[in-house]
């Protein structure tokens, strides 16, 4: 079957499609071949036009010596690889960040419905649309390279959907610290940790894996000893069993990349080195056997 997109190469940066009632539209090229695709799609959003191509990504095939890897996705650290690697999902500077608020100020003064308000908001969004392509152009980079390098992918399983909920609450029960929340959620949309999965599974069919998040971030990656107390701080991990210590992003990724994830808690008591057997409700008659750490395979 032939292309049913007719385009033409102009340069090395730019390209031509022929646009049915339009005639010749030029646009810029963002790969260096063109692109094989059936249809297209022109929008305008934020003052530009734009071009997209459907086209169905091949798959990457697999390095068969790459090995595992596992990825623990951060608000600090976007994404902590298994293998010692932190990756960060580019944001606006502060001097962007700046003209931000700037423009949403001067909206803020406009008349309502006046095209000075109109005007403030669209600089803002342009702004905004800016950070957006960042964080896509950063995930597509960054899903090709784990595709590329490793055999398997494995995700921490989060439920974003749940984790951005507002805490507003309602009237009758207004929600607790609501602009906290808000914050975090902004912080969470903005890394692009969905993105990055879908991205990874596009490239990597079949090679993606989610582990469930309970205790990865608890799990000693040397010795499997279960702690709460084993987590320092927000960046520190120190073992209360072997003393272990690391970054506790590259730890929880390392479970990650382990599989180790869900696995219920020890218990340890107010003994030295004594642990209490961990009952199900389900089974609270029969004997369980204690808990004495879980040690990676």
């Amino acid at each position: 079957m032939g292309r049913s997109v007719v385009m033409q190469r102009l340069n090395r940066r730019w390209a031509q499609v022929k646009v049915p009632g339009c005639g010749w539209v030029r646009f810029r090229l963002t790969r260096a071949e063109l692109p094989v695709a059936k249809t297209f799609r022109v929008t305008f959003s934020n003052g530009q036009w734009h071009i997209a191509f459907a086209v169905v990504p091949a798959p990457i095939t697999a390095p068969t010596a790459g090995g595992v890897i596992g990825v623990d996705r951060g608000v600090t650290i976007t994404a902590a690889l298994s293998d010692g690697r932190k990756l960060n999902c580019p944001q606006l500077t502060v001097k962007e960040r700046a003209q931000i608020r700037k423009r949403q100020r001067r909206a803020a003064r406009a008349p309502k419905g006046s095209e000075a308000k109109a005007a403030e908001h669209a600089k803002a969004a342009r702004l905004k649309a800016r950070e957006a392509n960042r964080r896509k152009d950063w995930c597509e980079k960054t899903s090709t390279l784990l595709a590329r390098t490793y055999d398997v992918v494995r995700f921490e399983k989060l439920n974003i959907k749940n984790m951005t909920r507002s805490a507003k609450g309602t009237v009758e029960q207004p929600g607790r610290n609501v602009r906290q929340k808000a914050g975090l959620n902004r912080g969470i949309l903005a890394q692009g940790w969905g993105l990055l999965r879908r991205c990874t599974e596009q490239r990597a069919p079949g090679r993606v894996e989610d582990v469930p998040a309970p205790y990865t971030s608890l799990r000693c990656g040397a010795c499997g000893w279960i702690e709460k107390k084993s987590r320092e701080s927000q960046a520190d991990f120190l073992c209360v069993s072997c003393g272990f210590t690391c970054n506790a992003d590259e730890n929880a990724s390392v479970n990650v990349a382990a599989g180790q994830g869900g696995i219920p808690r020890p218990r340890q008591s107010a003994g030295a080195g004594g642990v209490t057997a961990a009952v199900s409700r389900s089974s609270a008659r029969e004997p369980q056997p204690a808990w004495v750490g879980i040690p990676l395979p």
